[in-house]
């Protein structure tokens, strides 16, 4: 190789034409899930007057997430990635449509809302292994981090801007929201039309009974890597207890007296902070090894969450919110960039459907046992029992041998990364 070869320097992420593509239009099509999914509630309670109908429009679309999430990945390994992505966001675009076109004919009723509920979710998590198995194929192994890092913000930013629209949008109309996540899938599918992930080899489709012993190839590699192994089992414990925590201080904040608006904002200066670590994330993964960016976010935790309970101002939670969002994208740029480039391409979309699932369940019990915490024990107690189990898997994860020799990951230009 000539020295002149040797000179060459990948094309900056800003200047990748597929990345780009692929994070502009997913940045659009959040803005439009966000904003759509903040007013569901709402517009279930206007249509029906029952809280418990409210509810339950959110809980299948989160049911229908996890369901879909299971063959989703062997899905993504087995079919045209793009192609799946371009009917996912087509899907949701249709069925938008005729949610708008039933709104506006007084037509809607909670049934029509649950299959829309249950579409719109299901293609989400479809969407999702896809485009993550696509990321390694898109960007040179060196940029892979910053690329995660990127899509971390791209998820902040959409589900920040989003929420913050979604109710100021129902309150112009009951439709305007829907035709705005209309708009946004649309654009997106567009987008993606541009969209060229270099190709992958051919083979030979497997018979379609063979989905459920591909699923199995996916999880059975997952368990066989103990690194991907342990980090998704403590983030799963992690993200179950701080599920819980977040719901415990929304229902202690109302119960304190702070006004719905600063309810708003305190639960928004948690994306915000996460903006600011997805932003940081790639400066941070140079100074920290990978151990060290994990086991900061629990100890970050441990100490953070027992402060709550003897917060009163909303703002000043926020704030609390904001320093806790930091430092996870760090750690979850490390943990998937060894994921993605350790795991074989026609293996990458199982894996991400599996470590979505996983992620999925934790986010669905995470609020049910933050309400069952709320009733049982009053709030403060509450808040240190979260803390108490963060700080019990703190430990465990700072003493794992695992982790403390989590492996670093090795470029073709850089050799090992060291942190």
């Amino acid at each position: 190789m000539t020295d002149q070869q040797h000179d060459v320097r990948p094309v900056p992420l800003s200047r990748n034409r597929n990345y780009q593509i692929l994070w502009g239009s997913q940045v659009v099509s959040l803005f439009g899930d966000n904003a759509t999914f903040i007013v569901f509630p709402l517009l279930v309670l206007a249509l029906s007057g029952s809280p418990a109908a409210s509810g339950l429009v959110l809980g299948v679309s989160a049911a229908a997430e996890l369901v879909a999430g299971i063959p989703a990945g062997a899905l993504a390994d087995r079919w045209d990635r793009k192609k799946i992505m371009l009917i996912c966001e087509a899907i949701q675009a249709v069925v938008t449509a005729g949610l708008v076109v039933a709104l506006w004919s007084n037509h809607a009723n909670v049934p029509l809302l649950l299959v829309v509920a249950v579409v719109l979710g299901a293609c989400e998590s479809v969407f999702r292994p896809a485009e993550t198995a696509c990321l390694p194929n898109i960007v040179p192994d060196e940029q892979v981090g910053g690329a995660v890092a990127g899509n971390a913000a791209r998820a902040y930013i959409g589900n920040l801007a989003g929420t913050a629209a979604g109710g100021f949008l129902f309150a112009v109309g009951r439709a305007v929201p829907f035709v705005v996540n209309l708009l946004a899938h649309g654009f997106s599918f567009v987008a993606l039309l541009f969209f060229k992930p270099p190709p992958r080899p051919a083979t030979t489709p497997a018979p379609l009974h063979r989905l459920g012993a591909e699923m199995a190839e996916g999880l059975r590699f997952m368990w066989q890597h103990r690194h991907i192994r342990v980090t998704a089992l403590c983030a799963v414990v992690l993200n179950l207890f701080f599920s819980a925590f977040f719901i415990v201080v929304i229902v202690l904040a109302r119960t304190r007296g702070v006004p719905s608006g600063e309810i708003g904002i305190m639960a928004a200066m948690l994306g915000a902070g996460g903006i600011a670590g997805a932003l940081a994330a790639p400066y941070l993964t140079k100074v920290l090894s990978p151990y060290q960016s994990i086991i900061a976010v629990f100890w970050a935790l441990t100490v953070l969450t027992p402060v709550a309970a003897v917060i009163h101002n909303g703002y000043l939670m926020g704030l609390l919110f904001a320093a806790m969002a930091v430092l996870p994208p760090a750690a979850n740029t490390a943990i998937v960039t060894e994921q993605l480039l350790r795991t074989p391409d026609e293996l990458r979309g199982r894996l991400s459907g599996v470590l979505g699932v996983a992620a999925g369940v934790a986010a669905a019990l995470g609020p049910t046992l933050g309400g069952a915490l709320t009733e049982a024990v009053a709030g403060t107690e509450a808040v240190l029992i979260c803390t108490a189990g963060i700080a019990l898997v703190t430990v465990l994860v700072t003493a794992s041998p695992t982790l403390r020799h989590f492996p670093v990951v090795e470029t073709p230009e850089k050799g090992a990364i060291d942190g």
